[in-house]
């Protein structure tokens, strides 16, 4: 299982969003910069986030995009679910009438407890804990602001 370019590109501009909380719309053009994200793929991508109601949109001169919750109850859970939809290992987990096997397969069992473990680790990290890792903060402000003032802080 491997996460598509655009669920990457939705937690960079989630993650971005978050460490800018509070400082209004961002635009979209800036986040794509920064972030080396194309930048019409990337609105496709915000379209998502703004439909599955975890990104707030203006559109105009002043316009652009902020969270629509707080980074403490947004989840890399929802993110990922927002752009790919519900994650499972197996088709079983789905629906137990897609599979004939389950009555007799000592792998089902396996295949919900890692589901389970997967889905309590993305659920357990918000958005606010991670960017306020020290690997995040060193890169964010390394790649977007280049030395400029980030977070209360100054960046080198």
């Amino acid at each position: 299982m491997q996460i598509s370019n655009a669920t990457e590109y939705a937690i960079r501009a989630m993650l971005h969003l978050a460490a800018n909380e509070g400082n209004g719309v961002l635009q979209i053009s800036t986040i794509s910069k920064a972030w080396n994200i194309p930048e019409s793929f990337f609105r496709k991508v915000i379209n998502n986030l703004t439909r599955t109601g975890l990104v707030f949109s203006s559109r105009g001169v002043h316009g652009g995009i902020m969270l629509a919750k707080p980074a403490d109850q947004i989840t890399l859970l929802d993110i990922i679910e927002a752009t790919e939809g519900k994650i499972y290992l197996n088709k079983c987990l789905i629906n137990s009438d897609m599979c004939d096997n389950i009555p007799w397969c000592s792998v089902h069992s396996v295949w919900g407890k890692v589901q389970k473990a997967f889905n309590d680790i993305l659920k357990s990290k918000t958005l606010k804990e991670l960017v306020s890792e020290p690997e995040f903060k060193t890169h964010y402000a390394y790649k977007v602001f280049k030395g400029k003032v980030i977070l209360g802080e100054t960046s080198s």
